[in-house]
């Protein structure tokens, strides 16, 4: 099955959730995970069932990592605010270099995510 993470900042969260809403069909088809917050409010407004990490800022960026490292997830989705500093950049600083080690595919915009997310599934549909 595949396996995708989803992270959010804070003022990118509507747009998380307006994606998740206009793919729900295939991202119910999918493993998620997700950093807290995000995470959260996935599974609250669109019934998808999301296996929660910690937030962020206090780890779950460093969970998405471990597991990109363990070769555990197919995709991510971080919807990044590239105008605000955040308090641990260095962790998302590590997860962007995990994913570019690890060649796993990372969108950090909503156009590169529906790239991913149709990518993801054309993968998917090869298989069965």
């Amino acid at each position: 099955m595949t396996r995708l993470a989803l992270i959010a900042h804070d003022d990118e969260k509507p747009e998380m959730i307006d994606l998740a809403e206009s793919y729900e069909s295939l991202l119910a088809t999918f493993d998620l995970v997700g950093t807290g917050t995000t995470g959260k409010r996935v599974a609250d407004e669109t019934g998808l069932d999301v296996e929660l990490k910690e937030s962020g800022p206090i780890g779950g960026d460093a969970q998405i990592a471990a597991e990109v490292a363990e070769d555990r997830l197919d995709g991510i989705i971080f919807l990044r605010d590239p105008l605000t500093a955040q308090p641990h950049e260095p962790d998302i600083s590590a997860l962007l270099r995990i994913c570019d080690v690890h060649d796993t595919p990372l969108a950090t915009t909503r156009t590169s995510a529906e790239y991913v997310l149709d990518g993801l599934a054309a993968d998917a549909d090869r298989m069965e």
